[in-house]
């Protein structure tokens, strides 16, 4: 195939990549090839509409309306499809790059319009583009193991036995059938492990004449058996249970799935790790646990699941790691003085970290008093080593429980601060702890919850947070340096920060407590604060970019490297250029309305 082949490149175009066969034959042979010097204006705004669709070869042409640039076009992509459409030129378009085009007449274009994707492509919002995108990239690669509905692990129907049965009736039961749990017959259902007589019949002195119901689990936590094998991973490090019961249509039991069912389905995914967890001895083992997750994220990736998913994924595992490190705080301190409060804000607090960063965590506990403050200190000390050791480097800005603890009370009145005397480093310090969640312990947070909501009535902080947020700026009017395939972009600092900055500030503002980004999202729509249409394109173009960033990132784990935030141009698609395009016009266009929804020009 030739190199500039017109068929071959426009075949390999959306939305021509979705015509049947005989559809694209027929419109192949009526192209034709244009080209256009710098400075051509190819068409003009209130001028004679276009009659061609083209598609872009080589070159770039700039959309615009009265001097302003809304759009830069490079190769793979199309235009003149809105005054075909249309039949009125609302648009400048003028050649930025000398410009090799193939154009398709009005005649053949309107006869593609009677096939569905085709004509779709071209009433597709950017949320729609940004999701397609995305489900393009994911179904090459997807790995049929993880998609495939968690009933074809089963290994068999569930075994079932009486409410009345004894614990010894049980053991025998579950020996001479080979299972590790038994569904009880009780209303509502419930289910005995092997596990349970470990734990609730030998460990506290009972005898086989227990009765089951004295130590089974009831009501069950089941799933459908059509979920897919990752959603049963999710239910299954959520609940932090090892046997989950798959129900067919109607909701009968068909079978129980276990953690090693799913371990064996995947071996690189989350429920490997956790096994890995719950084996670790003592702290000489934590070394290799941030190689582990970094394993795990890159199958998870190629195997096509979004980050967002293996994000929550991630926040699980690194719950059940503190969780050990602070038991063994517990051991080596003595039980704790009072209840106490694990915190973690950042991307873990928001349930978006993938790829192991530096610290971001603090510490909390109910009573002030000497006691309690020398011996959480010291807990903070052990804890933080021992992150290090399982590979979370210490924060450079010293966000870390070693310097982040007190009491309760001392925690109210930071919150209070923050939100009554919102200077810069009060609102540096909000932007960070108003993300945190507790991740272990029995600290109660709402205390320090019912200050945050309290955000929503603040304007004067509200307006101030939104004016720091919108000091991180998407490439907008630079949009112009993307066509430089020497071009570089740091896609947190340009694209992720922008979203994750503004959605904080309109999440506040509509009450919701959740920190992570798409949730916030959806409660601004709730709250009447954003459109449902402002929600789905800020949502798909923040997992598009979290997309990309994690693919580099992955890419210079696997060389040895840092991993970096910062991709190359040369390194996407013409497509990818494309809709990153799309994506940082959308957060552009949200950030002039937050300016004038928080009315920033005041601050």
């Amino acid at each position: 195939m030739a190199a500039l082949d017109p068929v071959a490149f426009v075949r390999g175009t959306p939305p021509f990549d979705a015509l049947p066969a005989d559809a694209f034959r027929d419109a192949a042979r009526a192209l034709e090839i244009v080209f256009f010097p710098t400075g051509t204006r190819v068409l003009e705004r209130g001028g004679t509409p276009s009659e061609h669709l083209y598609v872009i070869r080589k070159g770039a042409v700039r959309l615009e309306r009265e001097g302003q640039t809304l759009q830069l076009l490079e190769e793979g992509e199309v235009f003149g499809f809105t005054s075909l459409i249309s039949g009125k030129a609302t648009l400048d378009v003028t050649v930025e790059e000398d410009l090799l085009a193939y154009r398709l007449p009005r005649q053949e274009f309107q006869a593609l319009l009677a096939y569905g994707p085709f004509a779709g492509h071209f009433a597709s919002g950017l949320a729609e583009r940004l999701r397609n995108s995305l489900e393009r990239s994911q179904v090459a690669s997807f790995q049929p193991d993880l998609a495939v509905p968690v009933s074809t692990l089963l290994r068999g129907p569930a075994v079932r036995i009486a409410p009345a049965a004894t614990v010894g009736e049980a053991a025998r039961v579950m020996a001479e059938r080979g299972v590790g749990s038994l569904i009880v017959d009780s209303e509502p259902p419930g289910i005995v492990t092997d596990r349970d007589f470990r734990s609730r019949v030998l460990a506290q002195g009972r005898g086989p004449e227990t009765p089951v119901v004295d130590v089974y689990t009831a009501p069950l936590r089941t799933v459908g058996g059509d979920v897919p094998v990752y959603e049963a991973w999710r239910i299954l490090l959520d609940s932090g249970v090892h046997h989950l019961p798959i129900t067919r249509n109607g909701g009968e039991i068909a079978g129980v799935l276990t953690a090693t069912d799913l371990l064996k389905c995947t071996a690189s995914g989350p429920v490997a790790v956790m096994k890995r967890l719950e084996r670790l001895g003592g702290r000489d083992a934590l070394p290799g646990y941030g190689t582990k997750v970094s394993e795990m994220v890159s199958a998870l990736f190629a195997g096509g699941l979004e980050p967002t998913v293996i994000g929550g994924f991630v926040a699980r595992l690194n719950e059940t790691l503190a969780g050990r490190i602070l038991r063994w705080a517990e051991d080596d301190l003595g039980p704790p003085p009072c209840p106490y409060g694990w915190l973690v804000f950042g991307s873990e607090g928001r349930k978006e970290q993938m790829i192991l960063t530096d610290q971001d965590n603090a510490l909390a506990w109910r009573d002030d008093t000497p006691e309690a403050r020398t011996y959480f200190a010291a807990m903070a000390e052990k804890a933080n080593a021992d992150l290090v050791a399982a590979g979370f480097p210490r924060c450079p800005g010293g966000y870390m429980a070693t310097r982040w603890q007190g009491s309760l009370a001392e925690w109210e009145e930071r919150f209070r601060a923050w939100l009554d005397r919102p200077t810069p480093q009060a609102l540096l310090e909000a932007s960070i702890f108003f993300d945190f969640r507790v991740a272990q312990g029995a600290l109660d947070p709402e205390p320090l919850e019912a200050i945050v909501r309290r955000a929503r009535n603040a304007r004067t902080f509200l307006a101030a947070m939104a004016k720091s947020a919108l000091t991180f700026h998407a490439p907008g009017g630079l949009m112009l340096r993307l066509r430089s395939e020497s071009s570089k972009f740091d896609l947190k600092l340009k694209g992720v920060s922008p979203i994750v900055f503004l959605a904080r500030v309109y999440g506040l503002e509509a009450g919701a407590r959740t920190s992570n980004t798409l949730e916030r999202l959806a409660a601004s729509v709730k709250a009447g604060l954003i459109e449902q249409d402002t929600c789905d394109t800020l949502s798909e173009a923040y997992r598009y970019i979290l997309r990309l960033r994690l693919r580099e990132q992955l890419r210079t784990i696997s060389e040895g490297k840092i991993p970096s935030n910062v991709v190359s141009m040369s390194d996407l698609s013409s497509i990818e250029r494309s809709r990153l395009r799309d994506a940082f016009r959308a957060i552009e266009v949200w950030q002039e309305r937050a300016s004038y929804h928080y009315r920033t020009d005041l601050f």
